[in-house]
């Protein structure tokens, strides 16, 4: 997330700023993924740590906030957040149906 490769695309081609969790942040998200959420485990602290994330995002001004990860909806939703929250799983989704539709006319 912290790649120029995704921040200066977005800046280039949408003129949006992106804003990312500081250090000690990202390794918590990095750890709730990988040790809790691809194991299947949910945890309330790990859901409350996630929104109090969000929420120091929203306080530096972020509008709305990127899950970039699949398994993020497994723990937060959009009733989680004061900004709209952008499931990349979900884009990508809807996307590739389109296309797949697309291409067939």
């Amino acid at each position: 997330m912290e790649k120029p490769f995704y921040r200066d695309r977005i800046k280039e081609r949408h003129e949006i700023e992106v804003i990312t969790p500081n250090d000690e942040q990202r390794d918590v998200i990095h750890n709730i993924i990988y040790n809790e959420l691809c194991q299947g485990k949910i945890e309330e602290n790990s859901r409350a740590l996630y929104k109090n994330i969000m929420a120091d995002l929203v306080e530096q001004r972020a509008q709305g906030i990127i899950l970039g990860c699949t398994e993020i909806t497994m723990l937060v939703n959009s009733n989680d957040a004061t900004v709209p929250l952008f499931d990349t799983t979900d884009i990508h989704g809807h996307e590739a149906a389109f296309l797949a539709c697309d291409s067939k006319n």
